[in-house]
């Protein structure tokens, strides 16, 4: 079904959790861990969106340095998501006052001066999957029937 590059195509598969995920030509299984009762076949839903995030960072930053000629010679980036309850949660948009968090470590090789990765850090916070999760999202869903 996704042969257009900007559609993802994901479909049950095998198991309690597997999905099979297409990309333009690309093809992939999604899955849970063991303990989650997957099969642990391919990365989980939230291990795809950290994915997501830390590739578009690094792209991001490697285009700028390169843009700019900035001796940035490679970006390692550590992602965890985890949930934070709030007793004050004015922008919540859920009853329990749940805030999600993801933690980006980014280290960066090269022989950069600390104006550099000052300017290195500023333009990872400016990603298009960075600024995607940040605004508000609407998701519109259609039933298609077969």
């Amino acid at each position: 079904m996704a042969t257009n590059p900007s559609l993802v195509s994901v479909e049950t598969a095998s198991g309690k959790f597997q999905q099979t995920v297409r990309v333009g030509k690309h093809m992939f299984l999604a899955d849970e861990p063991e303990s989650f009762g997957g099969t642990d076949s391919g990365p989980s839903p939230y291990d795809l969106l950290l994915a997501a995030l830390g590739s578009c960072t690094s792209m991001t930053m490697k285009m700028y340095a390169d843009r700019k000629g900035i001796p940035l010679t490679g970006v390692h980036i550590l992602l965890e998501h985890s949930r934070e309850h709030v007793e004050d949660c004015r922008t919540c948009n859920n009853e329990d006052n749940r805030i999600d968090v993801i933690d980006r470590s980014i280290i960066m090789e090269g022989d950069l001066t600390a104006e550099q990765r000052r300017k290195l850090i500023e333009i990872a916070e400016k990603c298009p999957v960075h600024r995607t999760l940040e605004n508000r999202i609407d998701i519109h869903t259609t039933e298609v029937r077969a």
